[in-house]
């Protein structure tokens, strides 16, 4: 009976003991993390809707490393908005990472605010910790004054003369209404030039006075416009020198030696009958054609 008594009180002690000790026992101790290499945005100088930036080197002792998940953006006190963070490379090749912060409030005065420390983890090394920053912001208008100034009535404006700016537009119109008129007295001239002096164009000119068109004579005047664009006698068989010496009449060379075919059977054809001009040749249309090439050069 005595050793029940006994047995009782030093069950509970152990367990008291027991309990005592549990308690005091530290918790598992939390990664530490290391101070970053950070690039800081300007102090000072910071008015409604700027925007700034902190930059964390994704680097630890020469070793590049894999960031964990980014802060989250949003509204983060009174005066800030944490916008979506990104990675920037320099021109070194590290990575950082970028937080950008924009001022969403206007002070009364000008006062000074901090941005919040941050820790970052990071897939495979340290937690890399970013500091507190002090940051100057301003109003948007003067100290001691809530209001803007009034604006101000417009400045009259006195009225310019305005004689010598239209009399420099009446000799800059009439200069140009003199170049326009010079260039079309050329370009008729010039028109009128080549239809006395180019072959195709006297041939043209003849040809419209010629009602037969399947008179020798018509055939005639092209034969001469020919030999006047080559400088020679042209048969068949030099045909190829003047497309060489005239290369615009290079697409006209199936309709040349069709032409050409058929001068010879009317001009030296053995029979009279088969040498006998037939109607209906496209003479005018060739003729037309040759002027039109030879006008384009």
């Amino acid at each position: 009976m005595s050793r029940r008594r006994f047995a009782a009180p030093a069950v509970a002690l152990a367990a008291a003991l027991a309990l005592a000790g549990l308690a005091g026992a530290e918790p598992a101790a939390a990664p530490i993390a290391v101070q970053a290499v950070v690039e800081q945005p300007r102090a000072f100088g910071y008015v409604l809707g700027d925007v700034f930036t902190q930059r964390m080197l994704l680097q630890q002792e020469g070793r590049s490393l894999e960031p964990g998940p980014a802060p989250a953006a949003g509204r983060i006190d009174r005066w800030l908005e944490r916008r979506p963070a990104r990675i920037e490379t320099d021109a070194r090749g590290r990575r950082w990472l970028a937080i950008d912060y924009q001022l969403v409030n206007a002070p009364l005065a000008p006062t000074v605010i901090t941005v919040a420390p941050l820790e970052l983890a990071t897939a495979s090394g340290p937690r890399l910790a970013l500091p507190a920053w002090p940051i100057g912001i301003g109003p948007l208008t003067p100290p001691g004054q809530g209001d803007l100034p009034p604006l101000q009535p417009d400045r009259p404006v006195e009225a310019r003369e305005t004689h010598a700016i239209e009399r420099q537009l009446q000799l800059s119109v009439a200069a140009l209404l003199g170049v326009a008129g010079a260039w079309l007295v050329w370009w008729l001239w010039r028109n009128a030039r080549d239809a006395r002096n180019r072959p195709f164009a006297r041939a043209w000119r003849e040809l419209r006075r010629i009602d037969d068109l399947a008179s020798l004579d018509a055939w005639r005047v092209i034969h001469r416009g020919l030999n006047a664009s080559a400088g020679c006698a042209v048969h068949a068989g030099n045909l190829p020198r003047l497309l060489a010496q005239a290369p615009y009449l290079r697409p006209l060379q199936v309709r040349l030696d069709d032409f050409y075919r058929e001068s010879t059977q009317r001009f030296f054809a053995v029979d009279a009958a088969a040498a006998a001009p037939a109607a209906g040749y496209p003479l005018r249309s060739l003729c037309r054609a040759l002027r039109d090439a030879e006008r384009r050069t």
